[in-house]
């Protein structure tokens, strides 16, 4: 069997689990699931906006979106209205208790952050930022 222990691609899965399960035990606790606080924050940004136009900024399949709007709607974070210029589109818009869900998701991504980053120099983390991002490049 081949070892892929030491792979980049086996480390990158692994940090980004690792990640992901701080990120989902944090966001919890606001009765948010990870990928949530993303669709909070872009409605943070722009409110308002229909459903295709954040499953594209969010790239997720429309049906996704779809299911994370009714989850958000059942949870009293979000709900759809009907754009007033045409009935036949609809937009998403914050509740006020998922506006009030902005700065507590900011701090936990700020830990996060200070997290991930921990013991690495300013340069180090310019260079990580640098590498992450031709390694999405180069696989996208």
């Amino acid at each position: 069997m081949i070892q892929i222990e030491g792979n980049v691609g086996f480390l990158l899965v692994q940090c980004c689990r690792a990640h992901r399960n701080r990120a989902e035990a944090a966001l919890s606790e606001l009765g948010l699931h990870v990928g949530q606080e993303m669709f909070l924050l872009r409605l943070c940004q722009e409110d308002g906006q229909t459903q295709s136009q954040l499953a594209g900024c969010m790239c997720v399949e429309p049906p996704t979106l779809s299911k994370m709007v009714q989850r958000m709607e059942t949870a009293g974070f979000a709900e759809r209205r009907q754009d007033p210029e045409d009935a036949r589109v609809s937009r998403v818009y914050l509740t006020e208790r998922g506006r009030a869900l902005e700065q507590p998701v900011l701090a936990i991504w700020r830990d996060l952050e200070k997290c991930t980053l921990g013991g690495l120099t300013e340069t180090e983390q310019m260079l990580l930022r640098r590498l992450l991002l031709q390694i999405q490049t180069n696989i996208s």
